[in-house]
């Protein structure tokens, strides 16, 4: 099982206790953590850089470090009694987004046979092209005063890590860096989406899921409204009115989603592009299992299950400090036991199912999936959040036609 972590493409590390100190591996695997470049040295694309490029491409360095870790993990796993025809790539978050990224790059094909992938999706946000890259790294030169034309890539090179790294808050304060995967021609050789909805995507088994809140949204409900108004086209009344938001109301909040803001923001950003390509995959013929965790972590209950509350039960390992940190007991040791064992399962055979484990049914036509619900319990369920995502869908499928 090769790991890959999330932190936005602009943080975090696979050397993490997190990572490499839980229990995953007493379920008979071998687990393979990577670290891959990050934020301006893992996805900066620019005009110089792509005319210098052989491939004629820029960006993307750091999905060819996860692609250069696979192909170690290739030719290497069997010295470590791993089998290179065997491979399980699951990620968190950006890690989640990667991995699904991968699942349509030409220079991934047949480097992994399964994926689990973690509240992110190949979906959101979508990649921009080479030139739209191109633009945002020009614009990371001019905040760090790179002249115009053919100097700017040389008085770059000159500028020190600090100040690099420096550049994107600067560029814009209010935002995480501008800066991730791009259609690049090569490593992404097109739309991911539309990969997926041509059934080229990697011909593999997929587990897929999120946690019922993932993030919350600053705003309130006059927040949501705005940006339901801002994204979805002709859709919006549609979409105010399945919040109820709709005449200026100020929506429901609901026990398991929060309130409206954060039911939108975590459904349009995660839950129906997850259930997404869930469907995709499902389509194009190739097991596919869903699922929602939906305990919280202890101690943070009036938050829900938020995002990377999943990340103690997938690793068995239980921090004492930090986000994802809690008064972990009894039932949250089981449930550990239950996710871990379906999560290895998985890379074991492509099916999560097996021994004394609840069923958990694939997809499918009924959209079939399962709940880790609030008591540690496993449910199974059919068509998360089906109103919103179908919903979702029809714009999805409104934005591709326009381009």
């Amino acid at each position: 099982m090769v790991w890959i972590h999330g932190g936005a493409n602009a943080g975090g590390t696979a050397s993490s206790e997190l990572y490499k100190d839980g229990t995953l591996v007493n379920h008979g695997v071998l687990l393979v953590t990577l670290n891959y470049r990050l934020g301006v040295f893992g996805f900066m694309a620019h005009p110089q850089l792509t005319r210098e490029s052989a491939r004629h491409s820029s960006g993307n360095y750091g999905l060819l470090d996860q692609i250069a870790a696979l192909r170690w993990v290739h030719e290497n796993v069997s010295k470590f009694g791993g089998d290179p025809t065997n491979v399980t790539l699951f990620g968190q978050s950006a890690g989640a987004q990667d991995t699904s990224l991968l699942m349509t790059s030409p220079l991934a094909k047949g480097l992994f046979q399964k994926a689990i992938v973690q509240s992110g999706s190949s979906v959101m946000p979508p990649p921009p092209s080479l030139p739209e890259g191109e633009r945002a790294g020009e614009s990371l030169g001019s905040v760090l005063h790179a002249p115009a034309g053919e100097e700017s890539l040389k008085f770059l090179r000159q500028v020190s890590t600090e100040d690099i790294l420096k550049a994107p808050s600067v560029q814009n304060a209010a935002a995480p860096p501008q800066l991730g995967p791009i259609v690049d021609g090569w490593v992404l050789a097109r739309l991911p989406v539309a990969v997926f909805l041509e059934k080229q995507q990697a011909p593999i088994p997929i587990l897929i899921g999120v946690t019922a809140r993932e993030f919350s949204m600053d705003g309130g409900s006059a927040a949501a409204r705005q940006m339901i108004q801002s994204f979805t086209g002709d859709l919006a009344p549609q979409f105010l009115a399945i919040y109820g938001l709709a005449n200026g109301a100020a929506g429901t909040t609901d026990p398991l989603y929060g309130p409206p803001e954060n039911q939108w923001f975590a459904d349009v950003v995660f839950r129906c592009p997850v259930t997404s390509q869930a469907a995709w995959q499902s389509a194009a013929g190739y097991p596919t299992f869903v699922y929602q965790l939906e305990h919280a972590i202890p101690g943070q209950e009036k938050d829900g299950a938020v995002h990377s509350a999943d990340l103690p039960y997938v690793f068995g390992f239980f921090p004492k400090s930090g986000n994802i940190s809690g008064s972990f007991g009894d039932v949250d040791f089981k449930l550990a036991d239950v996710i871990e064992t379906y999560w290895t399962n998985f890379a074991k055979t492509g099916d999560p199912n097996g021994g004394q484990l609840p069923a958990w049914p694939p997809f499918g036509q009924t959209r079939a999936f399962i709940r880790f619900a609030h008591d540690g319990t496993v449910v199974a369920s059919t068509g998360l959040r089906q109103q919103q995502c179908d919903l979702f869908r029809q714009m999805l499928k409104q934005r591709l036609t326009m381009k």
